[in-house]
């Protein structure tokens, strides 16, 4: 039988440069481990990357899950859709609809 495949799953945001630190703050220190407390086991990494543009930044998200199933736990039976707590919304300028996801492959460590 095969083995489930880790899905990868990416998303973008964009805010201001003055909101880029709480926002950071707020997926580290609320967002995602408000997930963990729901139960969404298979959620085993996040990924927060950061590009700064001349009037805002770019946040780049890619969070690694054990299945499909556990991505569906995470953002409900409609998974493609954005998943972006009400109090985020609040200091993100504008943000992608939905979510991209691939099937993770492989993962080279070269040391």
């Amino acid at each position: 039988m095969k083995k489930a495949s880790k899905i990868i799953r990416i998303w973008k945001g964009w805010t201001t440069k003055e909101n880029a630190p709480i926002y950071e703050d707020m997926l580290i220190n609320e967002v995602f481990p408000e997930v963990k407390k729901k139960g969404v086991k298979g959620l085993e990494k996040v990924s927060i990357s950061t590009k700064y543009h001349e009037n805002e930044v770019e946040f780049f998200l890619v969070l690694q899950f054990d299945n499909l199933e556990s991505v569906k736990l995470f953002a409900g039976e409609d998974y493609k859709t954005a998943y972006i707590p009400e109090n985020a919304k609040r200091v993100l300028l504008r943000y992608e609809q939905t979510a991209q996801h691939y099937e993770l492959r492989e993962e080279l460590i070269l040391k």
